[in-house]
């Protein structure tokens, strides 16, 4: 069987740096922090005070009071950004078989806040189990799809990917295949993540997982700095639209890129920690690369996983060196996350957006927030320090990796018939 070829004719995001897509692309290419100090609580006893929330965002500038009040904030995230993704890719379903259109949907952990105000909620009463009834429907993690498919009548392939921070990176791998396999003609894809909440903040405080650079909380995600000091939590949701190439041809949809090859494996190490010399960073890269059937030195930019934590930081650039050999050092390298903080289960949508955006606008975007050098991490890697860099990007790869070992990668390209 031959495969179906994929492309992606839609992109949303809604990002600590932007709200849209054209608002994320210029907070990226114009090395813009979206971490400040926490609003959503009171943050006087936790150890990390600050994190990349969603600025001048109003749900109800989206939806109806009454849809979002059944959604937890994840679940609100995903409906902007895929609304943003559909109408970007000029689809009309109803000239379309909406049985051959899917959803699949990333997201690390769900609705966190749901959870943690309705058991606070209970704790407060008399021992009586008073819940609210869309508890569990706000709650569980296999919902944004639902939402999005019930809202514009999609009955094709339709679940969530659970896999940490790779989440995302996951769900359009498989919407990859299900597209190759000529299971479906067009998948509505991405991740969204809501964690900036008590229990999110508390939780990886107490892994020390967390920066707490609570003096200069723009200046505190720092991917290969040698002061770096854990990461800084985001929010958010991006959105995809992955379509077979000839369905999107024939409707004369604009075309962003190609997806070329998606790769996955584990560390089958550590539940948190990376493997030290980045085995399983370095497996999930072959992998994807043979997957697409190309040679390393076709890359141009690596989008990193590069959380600004002491350990992955040094791990993941161990792998690309193992991969890339020499031509580790043509590459362009970045962390966008040292601008958006780390979207945990969101984060591969939102930087395979950065991904094809560079390739777009011939664009890539800096890692920011780099003062001293690492002497762990080879001084001569060109890991876009500060500034956006001009380059004709043909191919790029985003790497995404998830507590328990979890690891994806997917590689994009500019399209040639």
């Amino acid at each position: 069987m031959e495969l179906k070829r994929v492309v992606v004719t839609g992109l949303g995001a809604l990002t600590p740096i932007g709200n849209n897509v054209n608002e994320y692309w210029s907070g990226l290419v114009n090395g813009v922090s979206g971490a400040a100090d926490i609003t959503y609580y009171d943050t006087s006893k936790f150890k990390t005070r600050f994190a990349c929330e969603l600025k001048n965002f109003t749900v109800t500038d989206y939806m109806n009071r009454k849809d979002a009040r059944k959604m937890d904030k994840f679940t609100q995230y995903a409906m902007v950004a895929s609304d943003e993704a559909i109408a970007d890719s000029g689809l009309d379903f109803d000239k379309e078989d909406r049985g051959r259109i899917g959803v699949i949907w990333g997201a690390g952990i769900g609705g966190l806040e749901t959870f943690q105000n309705e058991v606070l909620e209970y704790a407060k009463g008399d021992g009586t189990p008073r819940f609210n009834p869309f508890f569990i429907p706000k709650m569980i993690a296999d919902i944004a799809p639902g939402h999005i498919s019930i809202k514009h009548g999609l009955r094709g392939p339709n679940f969530t990917t659970v896999s940490a921070c790779a989440s995302s990176a996951n769900s359009m791998i498989d919407a990859l295949n299900y597209i190759r396999l000529d299971q479906a003609d067009v998948i509505v894809t991405g991740g969204s993540e809501a964690c900036i909440t008590l229990a999110g903040m508390g939780g990886f405080n107490a892994m020390h997982a967390l920066s707490t650079r609570n003096d200069d909380p723009k200046t505190a995600s720092r991917p290969f700095d040698k002061d770096r000091d854990g990461f800084v939590m985001g929010e958010g949701a991006g959105s995809l639209i992955l379509e077979e190439y000839e369905h999107a041809k024939a409707r004369g949809a604009k075309i962003y890129a190609e997806v070329i090859g998606g790769g996955l494996s584990a560390d089958a190490y550590h539940i948190t920690a990376p493997h030290p010399e980045g085995l399983g960073a370095k497996a999930v890269m072959e992998n994807c690369l043979r997957n697409a059937g190309i040679k390393p030195e076709e890359v141009d930019a690596v989008n990193m996983h590069g959380t600004s934590t002491p350990l992955g930081d040094v791990a993941e650039l161990k792998a690309i060196i193992a991969v890339f050999g020499e031509h580790a050092y043509n590459l362009n390298i970045n962390s966008t996350k040292s601008m958006t903080g780390h979207l945990l289960g969101a984060a591969g949508a939102i930087e395979s957006i950065a991904s094809i955006l560079a390739i777009k606008n011939g664009i890539v975007p800096p890692t920011i927030n780099h003062f001293t050098d690492d002497d762990q991490i080879d001084s001569k890697l060109n890991l876009t320090f500060n500034k956006a860099q001009k380059r004709d990007v043909k191919i790029a790869m985003s790497n995404t990796f998830g507590f328990g070992g979890h690891n994806a990668c997917v590689l994009f390209k500019k399209l040639e018939d």
